[in-house]
C-alpha cells in the first residue's frame, strides 16, 4: 500500500515511465551503472542546457573514458575538450578532482554524501545528484526545473530560495527509486512546467496545482535577479608578418585561469603602452555578474613588451584552448577588414 505522504511521486513516477526523456547519462529505472559518467554529467549541467551538453558529454567520455584517463591527462587538454562550456573552473575543479579520486578512493567514486562533499568541485547539489542518479538514493535534488515545480504546485507569490524550495521537496522525496524520482521531477520541469506556456493539462500534478488553479503560473517563480554591472574595454589584436596572432596564456586566477587569450583590459587598464588602432569591432559577453563589451584594437608587431605569450596562425588555434569570450573575437577576425 502507498504511503498518502508519497501519492504525488507514485504520479509522477507513473508519468516518467511513459515520458520521461532518454538522456546518456541515465537510465530509467534504475541508478546509471557508471557513476563517472554522471558526476561528469552534473557538472557539465551547471549554468548549460541538455541540448548544449550532450554532444559535449559525448566528446569527453570518448577523451576521457574513466577516471584514471582524466586524471592522468595534462590540463591544457582537458581544457581544450570543455573549450565553449564556459565556467572553466568547474573543468579544473574535475581535474583535480580526478587525480584526488585516484589517490583516495582508487579511481571509484564514493556513494556517500559526507565523503563526496570533501571533494574538489562537489558541493552540496551536486552531491545529491550524484547519490540519486548513480546510486539510487532518496535525496532531494533542487535545481531550476524544480524550484518552478514546487513553487507552482505550492503557489508561492513571493521570491523564493532554493532552501525554502528544499524545506517542501524534501517530504515529497519517496524512499524508494531514487533515480527515477530525481528524474522525473526534473523532467516535468523541463518538458511540462516550463517557465513559458506550460503544458498544465499534461501534468500529473496538475490537479493540485495551485498556481494552475489560480492562473498564476506566468508570475511563479518570482526569482531575485540582481542587475548586471556594464564593463568597457579593449581586446589588442597584435600581428606579425607572418599573418600570426599574439596570444598568451592566463595567469590571474580566476574564472579564466589556464585559457589562452589575446591582451585584454576593460576599466582603462591597459596591459602594456603601444600605438594601437581602433577598430569599429566590438564583441559582448555576460558574465555571472557583469556584462561586457571589448572593442577590438590591432597593431603590426613583430614583438610585444610582454614576453609571457607566443604568435600563433588561426589554422592552429585550435590546438589552444580558449574560453567563450576569446572565441568570439576569434569569429571575427576573418570579418574585420580594419585587422593588420
Amino acid at each position: 500500500m502507498i504511503d498518502p505522504k508519497y501519492l504525488k511521486a507514485e504520479q509522477l513516477l507513473n508519468w516518467f515511465s511513459e515520458n520521461g526523456r532518454d538522456l546518456p547519462w541515465r537510465v530509467k529505472g534504475k541508478a546509471h551503472q557508471n557513476p563517472y559518467a554522471v558526476w561528469i554529467s552534473e557538472i557539465m549541467l551547471q549554468q548549460t542546457t541538455v541540448k548544449t551538453v550532450i554532444p559535449y558529454f559525448a566528446r569527453w567520455m570518448k577523451k576521457f573514458p574513466n577516471i584514471q584517463t582524466l586524471a592522468q591527462a595534462d590540463l591544457q587538454d582537458v581544457l581544450l575538450v570543455w573549450q565553449g562550456l564556459g565556467y572553466y573552473t568547474r573543468a579544473k575543479k574535475i581535474h583535480e578532482c580526478a587525480k584526488q579520486l585516484m589517490a583516495l578512493y582508487d579511481g571509484a567514486i564514493p556513494n556517500d554524501r559526507s565523503f563526496l562533499l570533501k571533494l574538489p568541485g562537489i558541493g552540496p547539489y551536486t552531491a545529491s545528484s550524484i547519490c540519486a542518479f548513480a546510486f539510487n538514493k532518496p535525496e532531494t535534488v533542487v535545481d531550476g526545473n524544480v524550484i518552478r515545480v514546487i513553487a507552482r504546485l505550492y503557489g508561492l507569490t513571493h521570491a523564493v530560495t532554493k532552501e525554502e524550495i528544499y524545506e517542501l521537496a524534501h517530504p515529497m522525496t519517496p524512499p524508494d527509486h531514487g533515480a527515477d524520482y530525481a528524474s522525473a521531477i526534473m523532467d516535468l520541469g523541463a518538458t511540462i512546467c516550463t517557465p513559458l506556456n506550460p503544458k498544465c493539462a499534461q501534468c500529473p500534478w496538475g490537479a493540485d496545482c495551485i498556481a494552475y488553479r489560480q492562473g498564476l503560473t506566468d508570475s511563479i517563480p518570482l526569482l531575485f535577479k540582481p542587475e548586471k554591472k556594464e564593463k568597457k574595454g579593449s581586446v589588442f589584436l597584435i600581428q606579425n608578418k607572418a599573418g600570426e596572432y599574439y596570444i598568451q596564456k592566463r595567469t590571474q586566477k580566476g574564472l579564466l585561469f589556464g585559457l589562452f587569450e589575446f591582451p585584454w583590459e576593460y576599466d582603462d587598464q591597459r596591459p602594456f603602452q603601444a600605438p594601437f588602432q581602433k577598430t569599429t569591432y566590438q564583441i559582448t559577453h555576460v558574465f555571472t555578474h557583469f556584462r561586457l563589451t571589448l572593442t577590438l584594437q590591432t597593431i603590426h608587431l613583430e614583438t610585444v613588451p610582454l614576453q609571457t605569450g607566443q604568435f600563433v596562425h588561426p589554422n592552429d588555434f585550435h590546438n589552444y584552448p580558449f574560453s567563450t569570450l576569446m572565441k568570439k573575437v576569434i569569429q571575427i577576425l576573418p570579418k574585420s577588414k580594419n585587422t593588420p
